[in-house]
């Protein structure tokens, strides 16, 4: 069967990258690169207290936004088990940098991201590709009448605006999660975490500065911080093919066909946290992102012999895709960027 063919591969493919050392953990850069970005935290926040009443604190609320999205990328390695060897090293590390860190909760993003990794693109199994202010798939605007229909058709228009609330947007999720579901891992302990890193955070800016300049800081620290991490999750997936919920694909082509690689020099590594490597993130999750552009090679080499197609463009092209694409299931394109892959399972 045509399945078994591409089950094998993968198994081929597992075996060379275990061959190579790819998944080999990378401890001392996550020591390097936790330690330094805390500090650089501490050193930003010792600048708000030394800087006093001005409006040039934006610049450090901005600063702190950057820094707190790159707290954000190494929590998110850790909760993949990519940092340490000990799964409870990895669990603690990403809890301690999501809850006490950035004040989002560890158990609802891990639930949430592990559902979108089983099931990238699929109609009602994907978290990611759930309708909400956009609709991601076709399916997701069937429901939608007057003015929601109406100002649907140019979502994609307002995509990257809407990226700005994405912080927000995330801290209320968290608050959502941790208070009301009670089936949320040590979630006493996340509660703690969460309302110390909030409150403690809200305090010291109301302290340290007049109340109008405290608002703008807190709200221009959120914004480039959601900003960030928006603009590096959804270029990988948005306007890849999507599947029905109940399509049954191997995953090897589930996890190729439905991601999208950003290719780009240091600067676009180091906004986007490694995830332009997300070919390979969702192949191997568990890799360390040092690991991803040596991984990156064999992957391609090996989607190449076996005919699967890899997608990578520049990150300006993914945005004009995701522009063009949102756009297309605002106006009810029943099928929009399709490939012979989701063809096949959409007939």
């Amino acid at each position: 069967m045509l399945g078994d063919r591409y089950v094998e591969a993968f198994h081929q493919l597992t075996a060379e990258v275990n061959d190579a050392g790819l998944m080999r953990r990378r401890h001392g850069y996550y020591w390097s690169m936790i330690l330094f970005w805390a500090l650089a935290t501490v050193a930003i926040l010792i600048g708000v207290v030394m800087l006093g009443d001005t409006w040039w604190q934006l610049i450090l609320a901005a600063l702190l936004g950057v820094a707190m999205a790159q707290l954000a990328f190494l929590g998110h390695e850790a909760a993949h088990q990519q940092a340490f060897s000990s799964a409870t090293w990895n669990e603690w590390t990403g809890r301690v940098i999501a809850g006490l860190l950035t004040g989002l909760s560890y158990g609802w993003w891990v639930d949430k991201h592990g559902r979108h990794h089983a099931n990238p693109n699929k109609e009602r199994e994907d978290p990611d590709a759930e309708a909400g202010v956009l609709s991601f798939t076709p399916e997701g605007t069937d429901s939608r009448t007057g003015l929601a229909a109406r100002i649907g058709k140019y979502q994609g228009y307002y995509f990257l605006p809407l990226l700005l609330f994405e912080g927000f947007t995330l801290h209320v999720e968290s608050f959502k999660s941790i208070f009301t579901d009670r089936h949320v891992t040590h979630r006493w302990t996340e509660i703690l975490f969460v309302g110390i890193r909030v409150l403690g955070y809200l305090a010291f800016v109301f302290i340290v500065l007049p109340p109008g300049m405290a608002v703008a800081f807190v709200a221009v620290q959120v914004a480039v911080f959601g900003f960030l991490l928006g603009g590096a999750f959804s270029p990988n997936h948005i306007g890849m093919p999507t599947v029905p919920h109940d399509a049954d694909i191997d995953f090897l082509r589930r996890q190729v066909h439905m991601s999208r690689n950003v290719r780009g020099g240091p600067l676009v590594h180091f906004f986007m946290g490694g995830l332009e490597y997300q070919v390979e993130h969702h192949l191997f999750p568990m890799a360390p992102r040092p690991n991803l552009p040596a991984l990156q090679k064999v992957v391609r080499k090996h989607c190449a012999d076996n005919d699967i197609p890899y997608t990578e463009t520049s990150l300006a092209e993914a945005f004009r895709t995701i522009i063009a694409y949102l756009n297309q299931v605002g106006l009810k394109n029943r099928d929009p960027y399709t490939c012979p892959l989701v063809r096949q399972y959409r007939g």
